[in-house]
């Protein structure tokens, strides 16, 4: 068996360099790889493409990499609750390319599944198609959408284990799946790392082939996005 254990963070990240395209997984605060993103504030590397759901908030997730000026274009399908995001889209600073939220999960799946790109009628019509290919198909337009290319996706799961299986646990199971094995190198951090042979086979979500490397993250956070709670009587 393979062991794609590495020692820590740092050891993950090796070969992450200036200019590079990066798929990061989660939604909003749920499901985010805190360890690499930490990481990448460290090593301060500059002139990066980020392809997530949205940039977190201004001093959490990527949003600690918008403050540096690290990222040079953010491929996203929403702004979210991230006001330096915001100021930085609207001043021109940063670069974004706006996807809907289906097919920013297509584009990631696509490149997992080595097509290099598919027609989806969402966006037809709209600036989202603009200088796109556009076809028919039974009496419906469809837009031609190309996969991603990224150089490294970070994702975080629940449980894995040395040879790269993991498992997700609740919403984190959302644009993370999608993202392993979509870039040149997948690395995934977990809360718990684990021999191979521990995991029940029927309730691993993504085997260990779409991952080159892993390790068992620390320091979790899981911060709340929007805190909502029952008022008092």
């Amino acid at each position: 068996m393979i062991n794609k254990k590495v020692a820590n963070v740092t050891e993950a990240l090796k070969g992450v360099k200036d200019n590079m395209t990066f798929m990061l997984g989660g939604f909003g605060l749920c499901g985010i790889p805190e360890n690499a993103i930490s990481e990448l504030v460290k090593m301060n590397i500059k002139g990066l493409t980020c392809i997530s759901n949205n940039a977190g908030v201004d001093d959490f997730g990527l949003g600690l990499l918008l403050h540096k000026k690290q990222i040079d274009k953010m491929i996203s399908s929403y702004v979210g609750e991230n006001d330096e995001f915001e100021r930085q889209m609207l001043s021109g600073e940063l670069e974004v390319e706006l996807v809907p939220q289906g097919t920013l999960v297509e584009r990631c799946r696509a490149a997992q599944s080595g097509f290099p790109a598919f027609y989806t009628p969402a966006g037809y019509g709209t600036e989202v198609a603009e200088g796109k290919e556009t076809r028919e198909f039974n009496g419906k337009m469809y837009v031609l959408e190309q996969a991603f290319d990224a150089d490294f996706s970070f994702v975080k799961a629940w449980k894995g284990d040395a040879a790269g299986n993991l498992i997700f646990k609740g919403t984190a199971r959302n644009f993370n799946p999608a993202m392993c094995g979509a870039a040149k190198i997948t690395v995934a951090e977990v809360e718990e790392l684990v021999p191979v042979g521990e995991l029940n086979p029927n309730e691993i979500h993504i085997p260990g082939i779409f991952v080159q490397r892993i390790f068992q993250g620390e320091n979790y956070e899981k911060r709340i996005e929007q805190r909502t709670v029952r008022q008092r009587n």
